[in-house]
């Protein structure tokens, strides 16, 4: 098991070298690596900022959406190929930065809905755009993780059988489930029972709390969660995500106006003592309590 820190909680650029100072200090708390959100594309920035991380042993994931002029599920066939040039250029920078991951709702436009249900035609688009992505991302030894997410940011998969569902059609060796406790939260009535279903795909794990402030300060289910993750033989990231009022696009986009926590170090801190301690407990005596 790795421990990781999704870098929203600071920045949604994390190639501004104004921020090394940070990566030192993630360091020295003792994560294993950082989640990079990617929505540039300049090259050789992601691979100065993968020597930096290189150099410091951090390790590194990466995140990203799709928009609406990138919707993999359009009616639009010319958007549908906006969405996988797109996510291929998404490839590239996590190929020049070292992050063997790219995780996200990779299927669908954030935040855009239809007013309906979702379609088998919408679901069949998203299949063949992620499909033919997984193509050129196992090219570049990179897997994809598919995240579901509640009903309020997304209407195509909003639970783990959604994701499984969607895994499978899509059939890829390097194509798995994201599997988040913010999201789950809302959605699963049992996130035992959720883990197990999706775990034949389970890739990645975020560690977020129900007010997405700080990990175990909140209504999350950690110990039936924590349970299941171990029956499961996850071995792979448990990525804390947390966000604040730091970047008001995210916090926008999160709608969060409202200080949930003191310091940003000291989530990340306090985060961190959280998953190492709950995961050592399990490992070291198998006891939930």
């Amino acid at each position: 098991m790795k421990i990781g820190i999704n870098l929203m909680l600071w920045t949604d650029d994390p190639t501004d070298e104004a921020l090394w100072p940070l990566f030192e200090r993630i360091r020295r708390i003792g994560f294993d690596g950082v989640e990079l959100p990617i929505f540039s594309h300049d090259q050789k920035a992601w691979a100065k900022l993968g020597r930096h991380l290189d150099d410091l042993g951090l390790e590194r994931t990466a995140c990203t959406v799709c928009n609406v002029e990138t919707d993999p599920i359009s009616s639009d066939p010319a958007i549908r190929a906006a969405a996988v040039q797109e996510l291929k250029a998404t490839i590239d920078s996590c190929a020049a930065v070292g992050a063997e991951l790219l995780c996200g709702p990779l299927y669908a436009a954030i935040g855009r809905f239809s007013g309906e249900q979702p379609t088998e035609g919408e679901f069949a688009h998203a299949a063949d755009v992620v499909r033919e992505v997984a193509g050129y991302a196992d090219k570049r030894n990179i897997d994809i993780a598919l995240e579901f997410l509640n009903r309020f940011e997304i209407y195509l998969v909003n639970h783990a059988a959604d994701a499984a569902r969607l895994a499978a059609a899509i059939d890829q060796p390097n194509v798995g489930i994201h599997y988040d406790t913010f999201h789950a939260h809302i959605e699963e009535k049992d996130p035992a029972a959720a883990i197990a279903a999706c775990r034949p795909w389970l890739r990645h794990v975020h560690i977020a709390e129900n007010d997405r402030s700080t990990p175990g300060r909140g209504q999350v289910r950690w110990d039936e969660t924590f349970d299941a993750l171990q029956a499961a033989d996850y071995d792979g990231w448990l990525t804390i995500e947390a966000f604040g009022g730091s970047l008001p696009k995210i916090a926008a986009a999160t709608k969060i106006w409202r200080s949930m926590f003191a310091d940003e170090m000291q989530l990340a801190e306090e985060g961190h003592r959280f998953i190492d301690r709950e995961w050592k407990k399990r490992a070291t005596t198998g006891d939930a309590k």
